[in-house]
């Protein structure tokens, strides 16, 4: 049974399918904002969450239920100026956990998440002093492992680009050649890209498909070259950017600028591709039919692998269709401004 986790600002909710709908449950730690969720490799739920009294943990719970913090969490050495701000993604990769935050960096549990460790090769790039926070913060969001070969990874960090490693994170190159520049470094070209979200073709790693600041783009060689993919989309910028493995469809959702940073003439639309990205058309039924101002956060949509996806917006509204993108509903519940939505079980 599907179980998808929606961060908010003023906790964590848990939706379970009832009938054609969805039941709900929470808030879980309500004085915090949770920003993400991930599995350990023995099964615990992990959850994502900053406090400004306690600071950025990660917790954990057997059952969504019943939660603890994790002691040993991601954090920077004693006597670091860096800050660890939020846990922006939790990912397995195999028998390791990968923890990415902000301020940008990466760390890696191989203990099902009990103690945390910084990966160095990451965390001390060469190209680190140059890198710039973009409007939501320094932030490594997004880890992509190739699921046929565990040696390589990408990482997207704002405001920044992706860099991948194809030697199991011991070393790392930025990839983004063909991508616009959101914050062009004169000195060092490779990075300065505003990267959003990256999400893979299951089947085929080296295809990629990424939102950024300046664009929604596709590589077809694990991120050697990009090229803009944009045809029939009311404008390139954007947060989430999510894969359907079923039907090989494709979601954004587009917004009007990234000053405006609202729905195209507020008409609240999910965008579909199923040619790989070649070209976009609104999807089904079931929008909004009034105007709706509210935006989609990079974390804030997933899919589950049988053609549900299901989103979040930032006035609270959770919105999902189960048939591929064909019809759209929204449940009746308003919450809190949300971060993340991420399917749990499926």
């Amino acid at each position: 049974m599907v179980t998808i986790g929606v961060g908010t600002e003023k906790g964590a909710f848990f939706l379970r399918p009832e009938g054609a709908s969805f039941a709900m449950e929470g808030p879980v730690q309500p004085g915090w904002r949770v920003t993400t969720f991930g599995r350990a490799p023995g099964g615990d739920y992990l959850l994502a969450a900053a406090s400004g009294w306690f600071g950025a943990a990660i917790h954990r719970s057997p059952d969504l239920v019943s939660w603890e913090q994790v002691v040993h969490g991601p954090a920077w050495p004693e006597g670091s100026d860096r800050k660890l701000n939020s846990v922006w993604t939790i990912a397995g990769v195999g028998s390791v956990l990968y923890a990415g935050v902000d301020e940008a960096g990466l760390f890696r549990s191989d203990d099902d998440g009990t103690t945390w460790t910084g990966v160095e090769s990451f965390n001390e790039h060469r190209t680190r002093p140059a890198w710039q926070p973009g409007a939501g913060g320094l932030a490594a969001h997004r880890i992509l492992a190739d699921p046929a070969d565990l040696a390589r990874m990408w990482v997207g960090v704002s405001a920044v680009g992706v860099f991948r490693s194809d030697d199991a994170g011991a070393t790392w190159v930025p990839r983004n050649a063909g991508v616009e520049p959101a914050a062009p470094d004169e000195e060092i070209p490779e990075i300065g890209y505003c990267v959003h979200r990256i999400v893979a073709d299951p089947g085929d790693a080296d295809r990629i498909w990424r939102q950024d600041h300046r664009g929604v783009y596709r590589t077809d060689d694990g991120g050697d070259h990009w090229e803009r993919i944009e045809k029939g989309l009311p404008a390139g910028f954007g947060f989430p950017i999510v894969h359907d493995a079923i039907s090989g469809a494709l979601f954004v959702v587009p917004q009007e600028s990234d000053e405006h940073r609202m729905p195209v003439n507020g008409e609240f639309r999910v965008f579909r591709s199923t040619d790989g990205g070649d070209s976009w058309h609104p999807s089904g039924s079931g929008h909004p039919e009034g105007l709706m101002y509210a935006g989609v956060l990079r974390d804030a949509m997933d899919t589950d692998g049988a053609g549900g996806v299901y989103l979040g917006t930032t006035a609270g509204t959770v919105h999902f269709t189960r048939d591929g993108g064909d019809t759209w509903r929204a449940l009746p519940d308003v919450l809190p401004r949300i971060n993340s939505v991420v399917v749990l079980d499926a």
